[in-house]
């Protein structure tokens, strides 16, 4: 031990920063781990036959579940999902109440991206008004809950959200309404329909756990170089004083 002395604050530095810096390298990777489980599962369900929308409420895990409907849109009632972009342009996303004919239950259809260069004019669309058969997918927010940012008393639509829950807007309109909104899939009363299931992929969370393991890495050997100079230094002064002495 006497080669080796580096001090009481780096050693403090170290204690406190190296299990941060190693724990969140390990969390990095769990959520590489969940997002590749994730997108596993999109993809399976995603390859599966639509389902019967009769069967939608009964499904204990509804998760990116392909459902065909047959009814019409709500074109009084649009929310626009704000902060949206593609090919770095700006935009939106539409959502329009949906009601199903064969159920009469009402659901939140996220029709796709418009883009909205100019902030001072509203967004352009239309609506469907005749009965729609369409094939859309429940989106469920991975790990997070949605959040309705639109006014329930607003007289003025359509109305220009944040984030998205559609039991809010359900509550409102006081309508008997599904809890998940659903994603159309391409087709003629679609916009833009090319959503990300995640924000960043597994392979983003593994370079991210790279970089604080080395992180860690550098930090230990950074403590050892420093510890080991130290006494180093502290040894060939002694033995200065030594040769003074005799």
């Amino acid at each position: 031990m006497k080669r080796f002395r580096p001090g009481l604050v780096p050693t403090l530095v170290v204690a406190v920063l190296l299990p941060l810096l190693v724990s969140l390298g390990f969390w990095q990777l769990s959520r590489g781990a969940e997002k590749s489980a994730l997108l596993q599962n999109y993809a399976e369900r995603r390859a599966a036959e639509p389902m019967a929308s009769t069967e939608l409420q009964h499904t204990e895990d509804p998760a990116f579940r392909r459902v065909r409907l047959h009814g019409q849109f709500d074109a009084e009632h649009s929310l626009l999902l704000d902060n949206r972009q593609r090919d770095g342009k700006v935009g939106v996303e539409l959502l329009q109440p949906f009601q199903d004919q064969a159920t009469g239950l009402w659901l939140l259809v996220n029709r796709g991206w418009l883009p909205w260069p100019d902030r001072r004019a509203p967004p352009q669309f239309t609506t469907p008004t005749q009965t729609l058969s369409l094939d859309a997918w429940v989106y469920v927010s991975p790990g997070a809950t949605f959040q309705l940012h639109a006014d329930p008393n607003a007289t003025t639509w359509p109305q220009l959200i944040t984030a998205v829950e559609p039991a809010r807007l359900w509550t409102a309109l006081e309508r008997d309404g599904f809890a998940y909104e659903l994603r159309a899939q391409s087709g003629p009363a679609t916009y833009r329909a090319d959503w990300p299931v995640v924000a960043m992929g597994p392979e983003k969370h593994l370079a991210y756990a790279v970089q604080w393991f080395a992180l860690s890495i550098a930090l230990l050997g950074l403590y050892f170089y420093l510890g080991w100079h130290n006494a180093k230094e502290k040894n060939n002064g002694s033995g200065h004083e030594s040769t003074r002495h005799v």
